[in-house]
């Protein structure tokens, strides 16, 4: 079903629509269950137990004090690339996802997640909130082996490929593919279904693994007025960013609540992490490192990691001081769950179970890990990367730090230990040259498949074109109205951006060319009035005015050729042209023509005729 069509079915609340598909295969008392909680946007320091004496997080640091915790765990820098490694046990660089936008936010077809290992060992699979590795067909999460998605579109609630207009409260998520309009603030409604999920599987004896991914605490700052008003000293923006952390903390509580109530706590495995380093709250607390989100430095990608299992042993405080990456991720759930991992799957990570016992493992004291932030089209070695081992970070190949007595990375000792120096970058270049390979396979999204058959794209994937990656910038029309200078004002706008797509079959297509989405229902010349906004240090995406673009016409470029083009008329939701596609890779641009140039068609729904 198009995603713009999918306003039709949107109900008055969210509901589970057919159950659970019970597999029968395995009895919940057999294998453990696994809730997995990952937050966006929070550091290592924005949390109680690792030090801060601000932010209010009680449920979260009781889970901690009753756990196996890792002081030195780590992720990518930003949020796509650390997901990629988290439900995979691949590097970031190799599974094609090393950007949040552009095309390079969609996890590779060829790469297995645990929503397909435990699924195929008869478990029922959740994902719940951000998902930010693909939304079309084969990268969304339905795609990849979970049995219910209940999920925003994007990176964030509000940004281009979710639904039109969502905000942090109310607004409508996607239900196993079709939109649902829901009621309350985000973080919660991605619990509730979460914590629906668990109650269904409980009560039909299947074990379970439910990946609870919140949007909070990114951008947009959003929370209930109340968990704002915890923090009455701080300025808006931080008490905003801790109210949204309190808010999770709280929905944690209640979760492990819930495993007690089912009569599983003690048979769940119970993670809690975060996927880079702070973006709000690092003028408060660091945990005394340098950087934060984004950066190379500790600050950017150390992140708190908290496991709890009270059948398997884990639920007295131990606390691990070894270098581990989201890349063992994987690996050690299968270890503790008794599931094999797919015959052809080699993993970059190591199950890390020794560790989380409490026992001295010598194997881990001469590895190496690396972790970089590209955000660029195709990957720059060295560019914004960090080499490590043990307590050695070598960042951009050039400085050297020991964070063991250099916590802060402030001296750089690169000059006097070459040899440490030329072994960390022999390791580097080593693991580039394995990847660099695949960097040239880009991610295509597949069009004309009967299991997707109607395929919209939105202007957030584009490649070679900035991309307006939120409701803002679509509604500002940020490609058409440019930041001023004497550049933009005298040159053609050009529209330099395409899809990938991927040809199933070969055969007659139908391309619908839009300005605002489907379910906005608003016309392709007309402009928009700014919505409402909700509480918060930020203001809603919504709330930008929406400006009218003067579209003239529309035409389709695929592979930089022009194959189709039609007038538009005035008061046309939508323009359509009919193309043929031979089977293979494509580069397809839709563009609408405009007095001053050109700029792309920000929605577009691509379906085949006659099949």
């Amino acid at each position: 079903m198009s995603r713009w069509l999918f306003c039709l079915a949107v109900v008055a609340v969210s509901s589970w629509s057919g159950g659970l598909q019970m597999s029968g295969s395995v009895a919940a008392a057999d294998r453990p269950n696994v809730v997995i909680v990952i937050t966006d946007d929070q550091g290592y320091g924005d949390c109680g137990f690792t030090g801060n004496e601000v932010v209010k997080t009680p449920n979260i640091d009781s889970l901690a004090a009753e756990s196996s915790v890792l002081t030195d765990y780590h992720v990518a820098p930003t949020c796509s690339p650390t997901r990629s490694a988290f439900v995979t046990g691949h590097w970031t660089n190799r599974t094609g996802v090393w950007h949040t936008i552009s095309g390079r936010s969609m996890l590779r077809d060829n790469e297995v997640t645990f929503g397909e290992i435990f699924s195929d060992a008869g478990y029922q699979t959740g994902m719940f909130g951000k998902w930010h590795l693909g939304d079309n067909y084969p990268y969304r999460a339905e795609d990849n082996g979970f049995t219910e998605v209940y999920r925003h579109g994007g990176g964030g609630v509000g940004q281009t490929p979710d639904f039109w207009d969502n905000a942090y409260f109310g607004g409508s998520y996607f239900h196993n593919g079709e939109a649902v309009k829901a009621e309350g603030f985000c973080t919660d409604v991605f619990f509730r279904e979460g914590n629906r999920f668990i109650r269904e599987c409980v009560e039909a004896d299947e074990p379970f693994l439910g990946y609870i991914a919140t949007n909070a605490p990114h951008g947009p700052l959003h929370a209930p007025q109340k968990y704002i008003d915890m923090y009455p000293e701080m300025k808006e923006n931080v008490a905003t960013f801790f109210g949204m952390i309190t808010n999770i903390d709280d929905n944690v509580g209640q979760t492990r609540e819930l495993l007690r109530e089912l009569g599983v706590h003690d048979n769940t495995i119970f993670i809690f992490t975060t996927d880079n380093g702070t973006a709000g709250g690092a003028s408060v607390y660091n945990a005394g490192m340098r950087g934060k989100k984004g950066s190379p430095y500790e600050g950017g990608h150390r992140v708190p990691f908290v496991m709890h299992y009270p059948k398997g042993g884990f639920a007295t405080p131990r606390s691990d001081n070894t270098l581990c990456h989201a890349v063992d991720v994987v690996p050690t759930l299968l270890e503790m769950c008794g599931v094999d991992a797919p015959e052809k799957v080699k993993f970059d990570g190591t199950s890390i179970v020794s560790l989380l016992k409490g026992q001295a493992d010598s194997s881990f004291d001469e590895r190496m890990l690396i972790t970089d932030s590209q955000r660029v089209i195709a990957p720059v070695k060295w560019r914004q990367s960090s080499v490590m081992q043990n307590k050695w970070r070598l960042i951009n190949g050039k400085e050297l730090y020991n964070i063991a007595d250099d916590p802060g990375q402030e001296n750089n000792v690169a000059k006097a230990h070459p040899d440490q120096v030329d072994s960390m970058r022999s390791f580097y270049d080593a693991w580039w040259a394995e990847l660099e390979p695949t960097f040239s396979q880009t991610t295509e999204m597949t069009v004309g498949h009967p299991d997707h058959p109607v395929v919209t794209f939105t202007a957030h994937d584009w490649i070679g074109q900035a991309p307006p990656w939120n409701q803002a910038a679509i509604r500002a029309a940020a490609a058409v109205y440019p930041k001023k200078s004497k550049k933009a004002k005298d040159q053609k706008l050009s529209h330099n951006g395409h899809w990938a797509i991927q040809v199933h079959e070969a055969g007659k297509f139908e391309v619908a060319l839009r300005r605002w989405p489907e379910e906005s229902g608003v016309a392709i010349e007309a402009a928009v009035p700014p919505g409402e906004d909700v509480p918060g240090a930020s203001a809603a995406y919504r709330t930008q005015s929406g400006r009218a673009i003067p579209v003239q016409s529309a035409e389709v470029r695929v592979d930089g050729k022009s194959v189709a083009s039609k007038m538009v008329g005035q008061g046309d939701s939508v323009v359509t042209m009919e193309i043929e596609l031979s089977e293979g890779s494509h580069q397809l641009a839709p563009v609408f023509k405009i007095p001053t140039g050109e700029v792309g068609a920000y929605y577009c729904t691509l379906s085949r005729i006659g099949k």
